[in-house]
C-alpha cells in the first residue's frame, strides 16, 4: 500500500470534552449517538483541546456550574413551600411526632445524600484519570501520523545517500576482505578481534611469567660462575700436565684432572643447553 493513501486512511482526531468523556456513566443503557451528530446537551456543543490543563478547567467549570444549580433548586423549593404553606385556607400544624419523622428521614437522606457525593466524587476521580489517559493517547498517536507523514521523504532520502555510496564506492579493491557485504564483514571484525583479545592474553601471560623466568636465569648464571671459574683453573692444569707429560713426567695426576676437565665441558654444555645460550 502506498504509505500516503495509508496515512489519508488514518481516522482523524476529535476533540474530547467532559460530556463525551462521562456519557457511558451517566447513561449506560442508552446509545452512543455520536455518530450521528446528536447531542444531549447544548453544552457540548463548543470544542475543547485534549491537554489535561483543559480537561482539569473543564471538570471546574461544570463542578462550579453543579453547586448553582443546587443551590438554586433548594431555594425554589423552599420558596414553593414557603409559598404554599401561607396561602393554604388551613394552615398546617407540625407536630413533634411529625418533627421526629421527618428528622430520621432527613438523617437518611443525608446518609444517601454522603453516599451520593461519594460516588459522585469517585466518578469525578475516574473522569480525571480517564481524560489525563486520553489526552495522552491522543497526543501519542498525533506525535506518531506526524512521524509517519515524514517517513517517506526520510527513506526517498536514505535510498539517495545509499546510491551515493555505491556510486562512489565503485573503484573496488583487490583485497576480498574489504569487498564483504555487511554481516561477512562484521563476522571478520569479530573473529580479528577475538584473535587479537587471545594474543594480548598470551602476550599478559607471558608478560606475568617473565620476573619468574629472570630469577631462574640469574640462579643458574650464579651456580655457573663458580663452575667457568672451575674449568679455567681445570684447564690451566690440564694444559699444565700436558706439558709435563710431553717433558716425560706423565703420570696419574694428569689423567685425574683430563677426566675432570672432560666432566667440567660437559656441565658447561647441559647448563649452556638449558640457558639457551
Amino acid at each position: 500500500m502506498d504509505p500516503d493513501t495509508a496515512l489519508r486512511d488514518l481516522p482523524s482526531t476529535e476533540a474530547l470534552t467532559i460530556i463525551d468523556i462521562a456519557q457511558p456513566f451517566l447513561n449506560p443503557s442508552q446509545p452512543d449517538n455520536s455518530q450521528d451528530g446528536k447531542r444531549n446537551s447544548n453544552a457540548s456543543d463548543v470544542s475543547y483541546g485534549t491537554s489535561p490543563s483543559l480537561l482539569a478547567a473543564d471538570l471546574a467549570h461544570y463542578r462550579d456550574l453543579f453547586t448553582k444549580l443546587r443551590f438554586s433548586y433548594v431555594e425554589q423549593v423552599t420558596k414553593e413551600r414557603f409559598l404554599k404553606t401561607i396561602t393554604d385556607k388551613e394552615p398546617e400544624f407540625v407536630e413533634g411526632s411529625e418533627n421526629a419523622e421527618l428528622e430520621e428521614r432527613l438523617r437518611g437522606d443525608k446518609a444517601a445524600l454522603k453516599e451520593r457525593k461519594q460516588e459522585v466524587a469517585n466518578l469525578l476521580k475516574e473522569l480525571e484519570e480517564q481524560s489525563r489517559s486520553l489526552a495522552q493517547r491522543n497526543e501519542n498517536v498525533r506525535l506518531k501520523t506526524t512521524q509517519l507523514e515524514t517517513l517517506p521523504s526520510e527513506i526517498a532520502n536514505l535510498e539517495r545517500i545509499i546510491t551515493d555510496l555505491q556510486s562512489a564506492a565503485q573503484p573496488k579493491s583487490s583485497n576480498p576482505s574489504l569487498n564483504l557485504p555487511l554481516q561477512p564483514t562484521v563476522e571478520l571484525l569479530e573473529k580479528r578481534e577475538q584473535e587479537s583479545a587471545d594474543l594480548d592474553a598470551k602476550i599478559e601471560a607471558l608478560r606475568a611469567a617473565l620476573p619468574g623466568k629472570r630469577q631462574q636465569v640469574e640462579r643458574l648464571r650464579d651456580e655457573l660462575t663458580p663452575m667457568q671459574a672451575r674449568k679455567i683453573k681445570t684447564v690451566q692444569e690440564a694444559q699444565e700436565a700436558r706439558r709435563r707429560r710431553e717433558g716425560g713426567g706423565a703420570g696419574s695426576a694428569g689423567d685425574e684432572l683430563e677426566e675432570k676437565g672432560r666432566w667440567l665441558r660437559g656441565s658447561e654444555a647441559s647448563l649452556k643447553g638449558m640457558l639457551e645460550v
